[in-house]
């Protein structure tokens, strides 16, 4: 077998790979404009790559994920998408696994434009996670997902989300269709889980090689400051092969903690990567490293 017809390693394995060496910690890349004047930075494009690459350097060989928020890039218009990419060019060289928190979703053709900029190998803006809003429906990403699989990259679908205004959608009951009944939350969160089942039971000789650890390329965004139940989610009910893996922001600034982490994700809890942003970054420029040390070493203590 050539090396180009190697099956490509699925996402949740490289995911599961980074938590049994680093951990489930992951750094948040948010250069806000009080954390550029707060590093000293100017609240430009340039600051905003100064930042990131700082921010990369501090986390390589600490953690194994670090996740950029692209609205702060993307508000520069072209400059900052060329620092992002060199942002992301570090990241990669580092060996980090970059989660793009793009948010991106739309419908058919437009859906699968997004997919080739983020999860394309070579593309200046190549991830290897990408998280999306399935507002138009899971099915409407269908294209997207088979692209992610295909690379060997993952995604991310909102579907239970700390910010208080999503409450009134997310848990919505579903009218019909196979998720009656369930809130909309639940439903994505079924959906990914039997998306999951199935990639990982494949032997249909499909582009990616069948899942070696039972962790899924397919994820979900639950907010760790949430009471998951009242979004009809029960975390003890979590399936215990092929397991979807969970975005928690909510950590840290927004008043998540760590040490709750097991009581709020339940079953879902040992593929849960914790994502924390301000209360690390905050720490500035000279004491970034200690403060992720310190972090990697909360979430060290809850794993056991």
């Amino acid at each position: 077998m050539t090396a180009s017809a190697l099956p490509v390693v699925s996402f949740g394995d490289r995911l599961a790979r980074v938590f049994a060496e680093r951990g489930q910690l992951c750094v948040g890349i948010d250069p806000h404009s009080w954390l550029l004047r707060d590093w000293i930075l100017p609240d430009t494009a340039a600051g905003a790559e100064s930042f990131g690459r700082a921010v990369v350097a501090a986390a390589a060989g600490q953690v194994g994920l670090v996740k950029p928020q692209v609205a702060f890039y993307e508000r520069f218009g072209s400059a900052g998408f060329v620092a992002l990419e060199r942002v992301l060019a570090d990241a990669r060289q580092a060996g980090l696994l970059v989660i793009g928190d793009a948010k991106r979703g739309d419908l058919g053709t437009s859906a699968l434009a997004y997919a080739q900029a983020w999860l394309s190998p070579g593309s200046p803006l190549e991830v290897d996670a990408l998280t999306l809003t399935a507002y138009m429906g899971v099915g409407s990403l269908e294209q997207s997902l088979t692209l992610a699989a295909a690379n060997g990259k993952g995604v991310f679908l909102l579907a239970a989300t700390s910010n208080p205004e999503a409450a009134d959608i997310q848990r919505a009951v579903v009218a019909d269709g196979p998720y009656a009944g369930s809130s909309v939350a639940r439903a994505i969160l079924d959906d990914v889980a039997g998306r999951n089942a199935r990639d990982g039971g494949a032997d249909d000789g499909a582009a990616s090689a069948p899942l070696a650890t039972g962790l899924g390329s397919i994820g979900v965004v639950l907010g760790a400051t949430l009471d998951l139940a009242a979004f009809g989610i029960d975390v003890h009910q979590a399936p215990t092969e092929f397991r979807t893996p969970v975005l928690a922001p909510g950590f840290g600034h927004q008043g998540g903690n760590i040490m709750d982490l097991p009581g709020i994700y339940g079953g879902y809890a040992g593929g849960v990567i914790v994502s924390e942003s301000r209360s690390v970054l905050s720490a500035g420029p000279r004491r970034i490293e200690e403060a992720i040390e310190r972090k990697v070493a909360e979430v060290g203590a809850v794993r056991g």
